[in-house]
């Protein structure tokens, strides 16, 4: 999980650095063209099953569309904010996540937990008020990451114990890049890639940005089977002053008061809620043993 919360910055910070010379589109198709040439080598000399049945492939290809969305408008987002801005104010998604179980899985939040979704929502609006305020309407990109992401981990909840991880991760790429290829290439007007123009230096960027989207989102998932996820999850938290430290290393920016405060609140409610789960999982009774049979 420390792995993940340091290359999933560095990846971000790639997008950003590309962000001003190629599309938001053309970073997308590398980011997925580069998960179907890491990982098919896998899923042909190691074994590792694709998802199939209709139900599979119909979720797998959802998670994908997510997945594509919540990428995109990640990309997008950093174009306008500050990198630790934008990862902060996308870690709305444990709040979001939360609710979501309530609504449509019908999971209990207590009054505490639900209080705690609100201090962290308004911590995250004060890191979207100074940047509102510099880029407008932009600054709300990064909620609506949160949104598809939760969207997103919901999708993957519901089929991680059918598929294997690479074989998922694999599928999802063999999906996303003819989708995104067409779309380069009936919309050609709005990518500003000019082949000729790319130095070496953009080349490395874009293999880095592959690579570390990749193997940043297969970290999280391995780190998931040696660990309970209510271990892990604090440790996410750390993406934020990583982030923070890789933004101010390569691009001088630091959050203001406002929102370095929103960041500090946020990690707080966050947190909050995730021991709060903790306890309540450690007071519950246990399951009763069935009875044997025979």
């Amino acid at each position: 999980m420390l792995g993940f919360c340091m290359l999933a910055p560095l990846g971000d910070a790639m997008a950003k650095l590309l962000g001003d010379e190629l599309s938001v589109g053309f970073l997308v198709f590398v980011r997925f063209a580069a998960q179907v040439i890491l990982l098919m080598p896998l899923v042909w000399l190691a074994g590792y099953p694709l998802p199939r049945g209709a139900w599979l492939i119909r979720m797998t290809a959802l998670r994908t569309v997510l997945h594509i969305a919540g990428i995109g408008l990640m990309f997008t987002s950093l174009q306008y904010l500050p990198l630790a801005d934008a990862i902060a104010i996308a870690f709305v998604m444990p709040f979001i996540m939360l609710l979501l179980g309530k609504v449509f899985l019908h999971e209990e939040v207590g009054p505490h937990r639900l209080a705690a979704c609100a201090v962290g929502f308004a911590g995250t609006l004060l890191v979207v008020q100074p940047n509102f305020v510099d880029v407008g309407a932009p600054a709300l990109l990064p909620m609506g990451v949160a949104v598809v992401f939760s969207l997103f981990m919901l999708v993957t909840r519901a089929i991680a114990k059918e598929v294997d991880p690479i074989g998922m991760q694999a599928l999802s790429g063999i999906m996303a890049v003819p989708v995104l290829g067409a779309a380069l290439l009936l919309f050609p007007e709005t990518d500003r890639l000019t082949l000729s123009e790319m130095d070496e230096g953009t080349w490395w960027l874009l293999i880095a940005l592959g690579a570390l989207g990749t193997f940043a989102h297969l970290l999280m998932t391995w780190s998931l089977r040696f660990a309970p996820s209510a271990t892990l999850a604090p440790m996410q938290y750390l993406e934020i002053p990583i982030g923070t430290v890789i933004g101010y290393l390569v691009f001088r920016d630091l959050p203001n008061g406002l929102a370095a405060l929103g960041i500090c609140i946020t990690i707080a409610a966050g947190l909050y809620i995730i021991l709060r789960e903790r306890r309540l999982a450690r007071l519950a009774p246990p399951h009763p043993m069935p009875p044997v049979e025979g």
